[in-house]
């Protein structure tokens, strides 16, 4: 029988409140107030708890305080990524950042979402889909990429957009709905 974790990383139907769960967020939260405490400077102390925090990630990341994830370890993060101020990356799937990927301020990043029918939502199962953000992405300020998301190589999504589909490769994209706006040079 699979457990709630792996039913939650599969994509099916998980109880959040099952104990192995709320003990890994637990572990998060505490990891999250040490990180947002440790002084800007102090990249050496940021990345210690970076790598008790993360799944994997790159020689060169840099995520402004405040952050928050709900369990870290479903992050994957390619080399050069920059997060900045307020960022939240809801990680009840993985989500994979490619490598030198911006964000703005206030970016969330959402796997976990609830089914839509009342009926079945107010039961208490949840859902998640993972994201994928391909290589040379810019997230401009405010934008939410929304669960089974992908977005393309070399693409900026313009500030404050909601991407509730996937966005190819080489585009601008944005709104709410967000939407290709024009392609730019590979």
């Amino acid at each position: 029988m699979k457990s709630e974790r792996q039913k939650m990383l599969d994509g099916e139907l998980y109880v959040g409140a099952d104990p192995e769960l709320v003990e890994m967020r637990r572990r998060t939260r505490e990891l999250l107030v040490q990180y947002n405490q440790t002084a800007f400077d102090n990249e050496t102390g940021k990345r210690a708890v970076l790598q008790q925090l993360l799944g994997a990630f790159g020689e060169k990341i840099e995520i402004q305080a405040p952050f928050y994830c709900d369990y870290g370890n479903h992050i994957f993060a390619g080399e050069n990524l920059y997060m900045n101020f307020n960022c939240v990356i809801l990680d009840c799937a993985a989500v994979t950042i490619g490598a030198n990927v911006m964000m703005g301020p206030n970016v969330s990043i959402y796997t976990a979402y609830h089914p839509v029918i009342a009926s079945e939502r107010i039961k208490g199962p949840e859902l998640a889909s993972p994201i994928t953000i391909g290589d040379n992405v810019w997230l401009g300020g405010n934008v939410v990429v929304c669960p089974g998301v992908t977005i393309g190589h070399n693409t900026t999504i313009g500030a404050g957009s909601v991407v509730t589909k996937s966005i190819p490769d080489n585009v601008f994209a944005a709104g709410n709905p967000c939407r290709v706006i024009k392609e730019l040079p590979a």
